[in-house]
């Protein structure tokens, strides 16, 4: 790896830390201050944060290589977010709001009874480190292992060592305002990454012609095997309504 590479790597970890351990040290008096950082956020920070806590790893891991095999019907799940984050703001967050609540488990507390909100809130955390941090570890892991030759599992405990400490200290002020900056990153990367990649292929016209004609289409026949327009009329949207309008991990931003 060239001495730009590590350089622009180690530049965006001294970043990201700095900024989380800055809103770290920043006084939290209230369980506000901690879990929703003091309700203080303006929509711009929500809305980045929003997008960076989204796009992870895992996309530019998992979801790029599926795209690679599988077409841009991989998208889909990704476009339907319009469509749940218009029903986030109008429905779901004006309902979250007026209750004054801390977790989306809480909610069903309110509305139902206590053994409800522990279910799913043991729930939650089940999938949580089923679906998502072990996702995310692992991709992040194997990014630090393939770009800077560390040995897998000390990338992915140098990772969660580092998120754990600037979030439990800072609360979900650092943990915002560090995704935000990674936001940045993220769209920044995505670009450069996209520019070279089309000009190894010969641009989009080379792109296109090396490809599979049904890559570039959205929605494909009802008997596709992995991605049938009627999964991704019917059944998509319902994830997307669940993952943007309930789960805490997105939910948390805009309490």
């Amino acid at each position: 790896m060239a001495s730009l590479d590590i350089f622009i790597i180690l530049l965006y970890f001294v970043v990201v830390m700095t900024a989380g351990f800055y809103y770290a040290r920043q006084k939290k008096e209230t369980t506000k201050d901690f879990f929703l950082a003091g309700r203080y956020l303006g929509w711009f920070v929500i809305g980045t944060s929003l997008f960076a806590t989204n796009i992870s790893s895992e996309h530019f891991v998992g979801l790029a290589g599926h795209g690679a095999t599988s077409g841009m019907a991989v998208g889909n799940f990704e476009w339907l977010a319009i469509f749940a984050l218009i029903l986030l703001g109008w429905i779901f967050a004006p309902i979250f709001l007026r209750a004054r609540i801390y977790t989306v488990p809480e909610f069903f507390g309110k509305r139902y009874n206590k053994a409800t909100q522990v279910y799913l809130s043991a729930l939650s955390i089940l999938a949580y480190v089923a679906t998502k941090i072990s996702v995310s570890l692992f991709a992040g892991g194997l990014l630090l292992h393939e770009l800077l030759g560390w040995d897998f599992y000390t990338s992915a405990i140098v990772m969660m060592a580092i998120t754990g400490i600037y979030t439990i200290v800072g609360g979900m002020r650092a943990v915002v305002y560090t995704s935000v900056i990674q936001a940045f990153f993220l769209i920044g990367g995505a670009l450069v990454l996209t520019l070279f990649g089309l000009k190894e292929v010969g641009g989009l016209s080379g792109l296109q012609a090396r490809l599979p004609a049904d890559f570039f289409t959205v929605f494909r026949p009802a008997d596709d095997p992995d991605f049938p327009w009627t999964g991704i009329v019917f059944g998509a949207p319902i994830l997307a309504i669940w993952y943007w309008c309930t789960d805490q991990y997105i939910v948390q931003r805009m309490l």
